[in-house]
């Protein structure tokens, strides 16, 4: 029972470490779309992956329509603050592809536009915030699904 987490041009390394380890620990594999605004090699990406990093399941493409390309009809949930469903709501299914876009805005608009039925989000319960860390959001939709695919 695994899923494919997927970052949608990455800016921050730290939440990318860590979501390596996260991937690691949870038995997935990662995949990164390019551009990120970071290199690989990043100490901090480093540091927060610690010695795990190696042991990552990692696939790395170059633009965002050559994943769909590779990965067209794989079922996909697609996450951003601005989703009509909760995550709640997702039929996890091992070996899914858990979609999240850059920290700074997110999925780009015309793939939410695309995959509108199957964007989700996370209750945020203030006004104060707009999202939560992408390692964070990455965690809690891991993890439910999981806790759902368990026996």
């Amino acid at each position: 029972m695994a899923f494919n987490i997927v970052l949608v041009e990455p800016e921050i390394p730290n939440n990318t470490g860590n979501i390596g380890r996260l991937s690691l620990a949870s038995g997935s594999k990662l995949h990164l779309v390019k551009p990120f605004s970071f290199e690989l090699s990043d100490h901090r990406l480093k540091r927060a992956g610690l010695d795990y990093w190696p042991h990552v399941d990692l696939k790395i493409y170059d633009s965002i329509a050559q994943f769909f390309y590779l990965h067209a009809g794989n079922k996909m949930a697609f996450m951003s603050s601005h989703g009509n469903q909760s995550y709640l709501d997702i039929d996890y299914e091992d070996g899914m592809f858990l979609v999240f876009g850059k920290e700074s805005v997110g999925l780009e608009q015309s793939i939410l536009e695309v995959h509108s039925a199957s964007t989700f989000k996370i209750p945020i319960h203030s006004p104060h915030i707009r999202s939560l860390n992408l390692a964070n959001a990455v965690s809690i939709t891991v993890y439910e699904g999981l806790r759902r695919l368990s026996p």
